[in-house]
């Protein structure tokens, strides 16, 4: 009797399951962004992996329960599996890093890439922890009569642990102890409760997964220049800053193909698109911005430049991340000053309900490689355009691969429903600014706002700017709110890339 008594419920070790397999989804996708991104993509692959692991899980956990109908034998299952979990974020660094160079050297990028990390890293445990639920139903159920009544409850226990799984990994966990903790943590608790069922030697399994949550965590992806400094998995992304030789930093989102803010120690100018900002708005007006809103302010290149250079300027920072903002004032001199508010909020509800007007407006707001939607669409421009005084100017990034203009299209028939002036700067192979205003944005007004207002850092800037100011790119889909496919058409760009590319 004493046996039966220390055997755990069926009931706490389907709930424990639940809150592993779900728990672990969501950490398997945060695992993958540092090297494949976290684009609609990735995720898909990790859904579809989990689904279809579970659906075998369930089949075989079927005929698990017909040959070895015994608590000890699915106890079994579930604390190799627990193991299998804890092994994850640590095979996880070479495995994911050799996958990465090995892809690219086929150039089918990211979604073959993620599709044979999540396959390899999470199948087989979810496949095994899939067992649990049909296992458990043929060792509960005592007559036909009660099948129906304890299939449901045990699928209803396991949904709700999965439920639990879920907030718990993205609200709780991974912004607390990180990623690889988060697997640790989800495996202690399928381990310990499986142990119960079997022999006392087995609670060394989750002992010793217990003591692996002591050891220090290092840096998840190291870089191809320069050394991680800091790394965070914060409320909605992977970052990192990566310190260069010279002391230049960048910060990284997620799988670290873009750069989202750059220091150096000599100068506040980067060479690369944030310059820009300091300058398009010359293309419009005749002295410097009164007040300027960031949308995605990263940790601050643009604000700090501001800061220099027009030292009068209001500046709103605005930033969805607050994690970022503190990177910002620890790595890139991201200083408290009067002139410069920040403002941890997403984009589109700060600037509708901030009762302050802008002479210019910066849309930044990218998780590479997306810009929300709904910073996409004729009804946020409307919002901006009521948002800026006489003579203002919106300023949008279009991030994207080198050759595609797509999105660039897009942005640019959308902005001028809205705006009748739109003109763009292709400055880099991979972003263009658009300049949207209801004057016209001309390449005279940045040549003679090089020869009488700009500060002489700035000139050269702009006389280059006005060499490349150009008409927006013709063609595009005009986005609303209730219809802007912008992941499709960056998804789209994934998969033509992960099927080789234009010829």
């Amino acid at each position: 009797m004493a046996a039966r008594r220390a055997l755990p419920p069926l009931e706490l070790l389907v709930f424990s399951v639940g809150i592993a397999t779900l728990g672990a989804e969501i950490a398997a996708a945060r695992l993958m962004a540092p090297f494949f991104g976290a684009s609609t993509i990735v995720w898909a692959n990790t859904i579809a992996i989990v689904l279809v692991a579970l659906s075998i899980g369930y089949w075989f956990g079927g005929r698990m329960a017909d040959r070895h109908p015994t608590l000890k034998a699915l106890c079994g299952t579930v604390l190799v599996a627990s193991v299998l979990f804890a092994a994850i974020p640590f095979v996880a660094d070479p495995f994911l890093s050799l996958s990465v160079d090995a892809f690219d050297s086929y150039s089918v990028g990211a979604f073959a890439g993620s599709l044979f990390g999540v396959l390899v890293l999470v199948a087989v445990p979810v496949l095994m922890m899939g067992a649990v639920s049909p296992w458990a139903i043929r060792l509960k159920m005592h007559a036909v009569e009660d099948s129906g009544q304890m299939a449901g409850r045990m699928y209803a226990i396991s949904t709700v642990g999965s439920l639990l799984g879920t907030f718990a990994a993205s609200l709780l966990l991974i912004p607390l102890v990180g990623t690889q903790r988060t697997f640790l943590i989800f495996a202690l608790i399928t381990s310990a409760v499986a142990a119960i069922g079997l022999r006392p030697r087995y609670a060394l399994v989750p002992a010793a997964i217990a003591a692996l949550l002591v050891v220090p965590v290092g840096t998840v992806k190291g870089a191809d220049e320069g050394v991680v400094i800091h790394e965070a998995d914060t409320e909605y992304q992977y970052a990192r800053v990566v310190e260069l030789p010279d002391g230049e930093r960048h910060l990284e989102l997620n799988e670290g193909l873009a750069v989202h803010s750059i220091y150096r120690p000599d100068t506040v100018l980067t060479g690369n698109v944030w310059d820009g900002y300091l300058v398009e708005p010359f293309a419009v007006r005749d002295e410097p911005p009164g007040r300027i809103a960031i949308l995605g302010n990263g940790a601050g290149t643009t604000a700090r430049a501001y800061a220099k250079y027009f030292p009068d300027t209001e500046i709103d920072g605005v930033e969805i991340d607050g994690e970022l903002h503190e990177i910002g004032k620890r790595y890139f001199d991201l200083r408290e000053r009067p002139q410069l508010h920040l403002y941890t909020e997403d984009a589109r509800p700060f600037l509708r309900r901030i009762d302050e007007t802008y002479d210019a407006i910066f849309v930044d707001a990218y998780r590479q490689p997306y810009i929300p939607f709904y910073l996409t669409t004729t009804e946020f421009f409307e919002l901006a355009r009521e948002k800026l005084n006489p003579g203002g100017v919106v300023v949008v990034n279009v991030g994207h691969p080198e050759g595609s203009d797509e999105l660039e299209k897009v942005l640019s028939a959308t902005l001028a429903e809205v705006f009748p002036h739109v003109a763009r700067d292709p400055l880099e192979d991979v972003n263009t600014l658009l300049v949207a205003a209801e004057e016209e944005p001309t390449a005279d007004n940045l040549r003679r706002a090089a020869a009488e207002t700009l500060p002489a850092d700035l000139r050269p800037i702009a006389l280059n700017t006005a060499t490349r100011l150009a008409p927006r790119l013709r063609g595009g889909t005009v986005y609303t709110d209730d219809h802007a496919p912008v992941e499709w058409l960056i998804d789209a760009s994934i998969v033509q890339e992960a099927a080789g590319g234009k010829d």
